[in-house]
C-alpha cells in the first residue's frame, strides 16, 4: 500500500501544474518532439525542459533521442493508477450515499 501511495502522490504532484497537464492532453493524440511541445507554451526550452523531466520522473511520459529530436510519448496504463483511486474514491462516496438514503427513508417509513 505504501508503494502505490507515493506512485499515486508522484503522479498528482506531476498533473499539479497546469502546463503538465496540457503536455499530457496533447500527447494523448499521439506522440511528438519536445520542440514541437515546447513551441505552444511562453517559457525557455531548459524551463520547459524541467516538465518533461518530472512527467518522465513519475512515468508518465517516456522520452526517446533520434538524432538531435528527442520524442515524447504518453504512457496511458500510468494514468490507471488516478483512475484506480478515482474508482475506489467513487465507491466510497457511492456508499456512503446509499446509507444515507437508507437512513432517510427508514426515518420517513418509520414516521
Amino acid at each position: 500500500m505504501a508503494q502505490y501511495s507515493v506512485e499515486l502522490d508522484g503522479v498528482f504532484v506531476a498533473l499539479a501544474d497546469p502546463t503538465r497537464r496540457d503536455v499530457i492532453r496533447r500527447l494523448g493524440r499521439g506522440p511528438l518532439s519536445v520542440g514541437d511541445l515546447a513551441r505552444e507554451f511562453p517559457m525557455t526550452l531548459p524551463s520547459f525542459m524541467k516538465h518533461v523531466r518530472v512527467l518522465e520522473a513519475n512515468g508518465l511520459i517516456r522520452t526517446a533521442k533520434s538524432g538531435r529530436v528527442r520524442t515524447c510519448e504518453l504512457v496511458r496504463e500510468r494514468l490507471a493508477v488516478v483512475d484506480g483511486w478515482l474508482a475506489q474514491q467513487r465507491r466510497i462516496w457511492d456508499e456512503r450515499t446509499d446509507r444515507l438514503e437508507r437512513l432517510v427513508t427508514d426515518t420517513k417509513e418509520e414516521q
